[in-house]
C-alpha cells in the first residue's frame, strides 16, 4: 500500500505512525535551523526532502562509454551516485529520447535497447540504484538509501504508430512519453488517434510529457488528459525567449490542470548563473501555483549548465538560493519532491480508475486518421 499513501499530507492514522517511526516529515515542523548559513539549511532540508529530478540524459550518454562503474563514480559523464548522494537526489527519469532522424522501426528497436540498457546498468549499480514505477517505489528506494530510476521519458517515434507497443513499452517499465515529433501529435495538435493515445496513457498510468510540443497539442492534451501532465524540460518564455519554454497564458492553464513544470538546469533555457535560474523557479511558482513546479537536471544531455550548477552535486546551491529568496521549507518540499510524488500517485489513480471503465484501446492510425 505503500504506493496509496501520501507522505507529504496523509491521512490522520497513517500519518500519526509515520511520525512514530519517523517516515514523514511534517511539513510544517522546520527541518533546518532558521540561523545556520543557506547551504547548510539546504543540505539538512534536501536530507528530508530530496530531489526527483525530471529529466537525465544518462542512458544515450553511457552507450558511448566501454566501461563505467557508477557507484565508484565516473568522470566522464555529469551524473553518478558519489555525485547524486552529494545532491541529495531521490529520483530521477532517465530519458530514452533519441537522436533526431530516427523513426518507425528503427525508434521502436532503438528504444527498446534502450530500455534494456538502464534495467542493465541498474542491475550492475544495487547498492546505488533501484528500478521504480511509482511514487510508493520512489519512496522506498530512498528510504532504502538507493537512488530510484524511473524509466521515460520516450519519445512518440518509439510507438511507431502503435498502441500495443505502447502497451509492451508500458509493460516494460515506461512512465512517461513525450508528445511531439509524430503524425498524430504535431505543430497541428493532436488528430483523433493521437487523442486515443493520450486515452491510452491514462488508462496505462503513462504520463504525457509535453516538452517541445506545440501550443495546439499542448491545449488539446490539458482539455483531453485525465491525469496530469508533465514538462520535464521547460523554463519561463518571459523571462528567456527558448522555443521549449512556456508563455505566461500556458503557464497558467497549467496550473489550473495541476500539471508539472520542472525547470530544466541549462544555461540555453534558464540562463548562465544559479540565480537566472532561480528567477524561472521564482516566475513558474508565481504563474502556475507552488504545486505545479519542479527540478529537471537536463544533466548528460549535451547543454551547458548555469554556474554552480555544473552536475547531479549541486542542488544544494540552488535550494540555497531559494532559502536567501525567502522560499518557506513546505514550498521547497513541493518543489524538490512533493510535486513528483503528486503526479505520480495522481497517474496510477486515474488508472486504475480508467481501467475499470475501459478496455484497452485497438484503434489503429489508418482507421481514425485516414
Amino acid at each position: 500500500m505503500a504506493d496509496l499513501q501520501d507522505e507529504l499530507h496523509p491521512p490522520a492514522e497513517v500519518g500519526e505512525l509515520a511520525q512514530l517511526f519517523g517516515a514523514v516529515p511534517e511539513l510544517h515542523t522546520p527541518v533546518s535551523d532558521p540561523d545556520a548559513e543557506p547551504l547548510d539549511r539546504a543540505r539538512a532540508l534536501l536530507a528530508a526532502h530530496p530531489v526527483a529530478d525530471g529529466y537525465s540524459g544518462l542512458p544515450w550518454a553511457l552507450r558511448h562509454l566501454p566501461w563505467f562503474d557508477l557507484e565508484l563514480g565516473e568522470s566522464a559523464v555529469d551524473t553518478d551516485v558519489p555525485r547524486l548522494r552529494e545532491g541529495h537526489v531521490g529520483a530521477l527519469l532517465w530519458s530514452l529520447h533519441l537522436p533526431e532522424g530516427l523513426d518507425g522501426d528503427r525508434a521502436v528497436g532503438a528504444t527498446l535497447e534502450q530500455l534494456d540498457l538502464v534495467k542493465t546498468v541498474v542491475r550492475n549499480h544495487p547498492e546505488g540504484l533501484r528500478l521504480a514505477r511509482t511514487a510508493g517505489q520512489t519512496t522506498d528506494a530512498h528510504h532504502c538509501g538507493r537512488v530510484a530510476v524511473l524509466l521515460g521519458p520516450a519519445g512518440a517515434a518509439a510507438l511507431g504508430d502503435s498502441l500495443g507497443i505502447l502497451r509492451s513499452l508500458h509493460a516494460l517499465g515506461l512512465r512517461a512519453l513525450t508528445l511531439s515529433g509524430v503524425s498524430w501529435a504535431s505543430e497541428a495538435g493532436l488528430t483523433r488517434f493521437g487523442e486515443e493515445v493520450l486515452r491510452e496513457m491514462n488508462r496505462l498510468g503513462v504520463l504525457a510529457d509535453l516538452s517541445g510540443a506545440s501550443g495546439d497539442t499542448i491545449r488539446r492534451v490539458l482539455a483531453v488528459s485525465k491525469a496530469p501532465v508533465l514538462f520535464t524540460r521547460s523554463a519561463a518564455r518571459a523571462l528567456r525567449p527558448h522555443p521549449a519554454n512556456l508563455p505566461d497564458d500556458l503557464l497558467s492553464e497549467l496550473g489550473a490542470a495541476k500539471g508539472l513544470c520542472m525547470v530544466p538546469l541549462t544555461a540555453e533555457q534558464t540562463g548562465p548563473t544559479v540565480r537566472d535560474v532561480a528567477d524561472h523557479l521564482d516566475h513558474v511558482r508565481e504563474v502556475a501555483g507552488v504545486e505545479c513546479v519542479g527540478l529537471s537536471g537536463t544533466y548528460d544531455a549535451g547543454t551547458a549548465h548555469p554556474q554552480e550548477l555544473g552536475d547531479a552535486s549541486c542542488y544544494p546551491h540552488l535550494v540555497a538560493e531559494l532559502l536567501r529568496r525567502g522560499w518557506a521549507e513546505a514550498d521547497l518540499a513541493l518543489l524538490t519532491w512533493g510535486n513528483v510524488q503528486r503526479v505520480l500517485r495522481e497517474s496510477d489513480f486515474t488508472a486504475r480508475a480508467a481501467q475499470q471503465r475501459r478496455e484497452p484501446s485497438t484503434a489503429k492510425i489508418a482507421d481514425l486518421d485516414g
